[in-house]
């Protein structure tokens, strides 16, 4: 159904998207920053999952309802914007007890958190729009039938590009908190600078343009 050229080329785009930081990944620095590996690792996951619901949507037709109104896709980021611009804001509110953080549990709620923060940002996250809305599409072969199928094997790739590209920025950024962290006045630091960071990503969200 999809010859390993379109797999191949499909793979090669995403990558080259993908690599290049954007929303999602100075998301998941952020929590990095923050909250240490743990929380940046289930933000990835929860990203991820979140691209791969807007994957399937496009495959069942509101990739072409997006494109098409600017109404509908300026909604979108906007609500997504608005939601990172409010946890940076609880980042910075609440940097004084990052110390707690830093020693909190696998098993604790923390991780959940970071699962549904992380699938909110990935489903509203302008950047997957476009890959699966505008990029996606256009690997399909449309002649062999079976075009949902095909888009959402083609989104696994794309996802799973994103999974590991996504977590190795949050390890790499929980390394350098973890050595920051070594005083109380450093890691309150490190939680305002992450909280900083996904305010500035959600502006920078909120203002970039519709490209059609």
């Amino acid at each position: 159904m999809i010859s390993s050229g379109q797999l191949l080329s499909y793979a090669f785009a995403s990558f080259v998207l993908i690599v290049i930081p954007g929303p999602g990944v100075l998301f998941v620095v952020g929590r990095a920053l923050a909250h240490g590996r743990r929380t940046a690792v289930a933000t990835a996951a929860g990203h991820a999952a979140g691209n791969y619901v807007v994957a399937a949507c496009v495959a069942i037709g509101l990739g072409s309802l997006l494109e098409r109104s600017a109404q509908v896709f300026v909604a979108v980021k906007l609500a997504g914007a608005a939601y990172l611009v409010w946890l940076g804001i609880q980042a910075i509110r609440h940097r004084g007890s990052l110390a707690e953080a830093m020693s909190s549990t696998a098993g604790s709620p923390a991780g959940w958190r970071a699962l549904r923060d992380g699938f909110i940002v990935g489903v509203t996250n302008p950047k997957a729009f476009i890959l699966f809305g505008a990029i996606l599409p256009q690997f399909v072969n449309r002649d062999a039938g079976h075009v949902p199928a095909q888009m959402l094997l083609l989104a696994l790739v794309s996802v799973s590009i994103g999974l590991v590209s996504d977590s190795a920025w949050g390890l790499a950024a929980s390394g350098v908190r973890a050595w920051f962290a070594r005083s109380p006045r450093w890691v309150a630091r490190v939680g305002g600078a992450g909280g900083l960071a996904m305010i500035g990503v959600g502006v920078t969200v909120a203002i970039t343009g519709r490209k059609d």
